[in-house]
């Protein structure tokens, strides 16, 4: 058997493309000989899987899953949204957002997890899915929302089927948990998917984000001529309306157009604790595709 080196596991990576556990598994099983291990890894499909690494995956589904006081959120990106619908991948998805409470919020430790009646791992899960539907997958992310006593809610926006869609939203509420508690968790989570704020409250906005603001809506006061203390003042009043586009608390309640998130909440003897919200592919810069040149390239 040849000695296993880190020069032979970088020269089969080289070979393969295949992530470096997984050529260190293949030489071990084929006592070190590189030939064997190359066809070891396309046999595992992990060969193939390397190859569609590169290319964008923007789409796929977001999953939600709550349970009492505990709810999960992932993001599992494809590269076209025919996948999205596959019943194969919708499975693993709603399997991840399980999974997730327990890895709470880390992806490598939810990578690590034991797929559910596969015999691997999700990572391995994940590769193996690459391999046999053809495109680049990866999870992209997950969180956790937990309270001690109330509840965490979920709601998803034109949902494929329960729990899976393009735009996830989980609410934590804390208070009695009952079913009306329940039920304003899920009104919050809908009004979080269409009003996008991105704080909880006015402590928590981000000092750069509001430090930026500052600066714009003081230079637009000075354009006034007004003296720098009537200025301050126009800033702090102007702020109040910035408040209310961010954050969700100070928020103009969607289901009435009147009341305030934060009214609406205590009204129903509610504290809200957090919210998470995630929409498909935000962040991912995708490529253009130009179906014709596509075409074109394919036949030269």
């Amino acid at each position: 058997m040849a000695e296993i080196t880190a020069a032979l596991v970088k020269e089969l990576r080289e070979k393969t493309g295949a992530g470096m556990m997984d050529c260190k598994r293949a030489l071990a099983e084929t006592g070190g000989d590189l030939e064997a291990a190359v066809d070891w890894l396309r046999k595992k499909g992990l060969s193939a899987a390397a190859k569609k690494a590169g290319r964008v995956a923007a789409e796929g589904l977001v999953g939600v899953y709550s349970e009492g006081g505990r709810g999960a959120i992932v993001e599992v990106n494809t590269e076209t949204d025919f996948v999205a619908r596959n019943e194969t991948f919708q499975a693993f998805v709603e399997a991840c957002a399980k999974l997730a409470l327990e890895a709470e919020g880390d992806v490598e430790r939810l990578k690590a997890m034991p797929f559910p009646g596969s015999g691997r791992t999700v990572g391995e899960e994940l590769t193996h899915l690459i391999a046999t539907i053809g495109e680049n997958m990866m999870i992209r992310r997950c969180a956790t929302l937990s309270v001690e006593r109330g509840v965490v809610a979920s709601y998803v926006h034109s949902a494929l089927k329960p729990g899976l869609g393009r735009i996830g939203v989980l609410v934590a509420l804390e208070g009695d948990p009952t079913e009306t508690i329940l039920a304003l968790g899920r009104q919050v989570g809908m009004h979080v998917a269409a009003a996008r704020p991105e704080a909880l409250d006015i402590a928590s906005v981000d000092p750069a984000a509001l430090a930026r603001e500052k600066a714009v809506l003081a230079e637009q006061a000075r354009a006034s001529g007004k003296p720098e203390e009537i200025i301050a003042k126009m800033v702090e009043g102007r702020l109040r309306k910035f408040y209310e586009e961010v954050v969700l608390l100070e928020q103009v309640w969607v289901h009435d157009g009147d009341s305030r998130v934060k009214a609406v909440v205590q009204k129903a003897g509610a504290k809200l604790a957090g919210f998470i919200r995630y929409q498909l592919g935000e962040g991912i810069e995708k490529q253009a595709s130009d179906f014709a040149a596509e075409v074109a390239a394919a036949a030269r």
